[in-house]
């Protein structure tokens, strides 16, 4: 009731200005298009700026990510070359041994870093000794000196044997014995090649760590090695506080 008594005064008073019914109800019609079309573009003004902030935090987020392929892309630029670094070292010792390499006597591998040089026993030893023969100080000169320069590494050299026990006669207990015998050996000898005695570690692992089964014996051949290996020093020994 209230709203038709004021639609009617509102026509009145449209009367009064001298604007006819028909023009008052354009004007009203344009009126409300006029305020949809605003509320539209309201909507259309908050998705947008909804869709803005979205994007910056996308951007942000990119950005980020650039930040730590950027600092990824460093690190693999550094690994690469530490690892060019090592290939030429690992091409320097394969060249130097090509010949020991190709009849089977001596395998070279090089895998996250670490060098490793596997010599045959029969290369370096006569059967159940631990002196080195000719054909053995040959391959361990090129390693000499494909070493004896380096700093800041370390230079492990492992014996193992088979596990067939030693006779009475080579002297040895077992094969503990011998294969911390040999490894000790091939140290000294690298020593006296120029390899800095601050590198070199020996170790004996008897027959406890086979590369294949012991069941024949062109498997026991495989096993009986020394295997000498090339790393980064970075092991630091326990220090133990002495009472006063």
């Amino acid at each position: 009731m209230v709203k038709q008594m004021l639609a009617t005064s509102l026509v009145f008073i449209a009367a009064g200005c001298g604007i006819s019914k028909d023009e008052f109800a354009a004007q009203q019609r344009d009126a409300q298009q006029n305020r949809m079309a605003y509320q539209e573009e309201s909507q259309k003004a908050a998705a947008l700026e909804k869709k803005v902030a979205e994007l910056q935090a996308q951007n942000a987020a990119l950005q980020s990510q650039l930040g730590e392929l950027a600092a990824t892309s460093a690190k693999l630029q550094q690994e690469k070359g530490m690892l060019e670094a090592k290939s030429a070292q690992y091409q320097q010792l394969a060249s130097s041994l090509e010949g020991q390499i190709k009849s089977g006597q001596v395998e070279i591998s090089e895998l996250k870093g670490k060098m490793t040089v596997k010599l045959k026993d029969r290369v370096l030893f006569s059967s159940g000794s631990s002196s080195l023969n000719r054909e053995g100080k040959a391959a361990l000169d090129a390693v000499a000196d494909v070493f004896k320069d380096l700093q800041g590494k370390n230079v492990v050299v492992a014996g193992y044997t088979d596990d067939v026990p030693n006779s009475a006669k080579s002297g040895y207990a077992d094969n503990w014995d011998l294969s911390t015998a040999r490894a000790v050996n091939v140290v000294r000898y690298l020593q006296t090649k120029g390899v800095s005695p601050a590198m070199l570690g020996a170790a004996g692992f008897s027959e406890y760590r086979p590369l294949v089964p012991n069941d024949s014996p062109a498997n026991r051949s495989q096993n009986r090695r020394i295997e000498i290996a090339l790393t980064a020093a970075d092991y630091t020994p326990p220090v133990v506080d002495m009472r006063k």
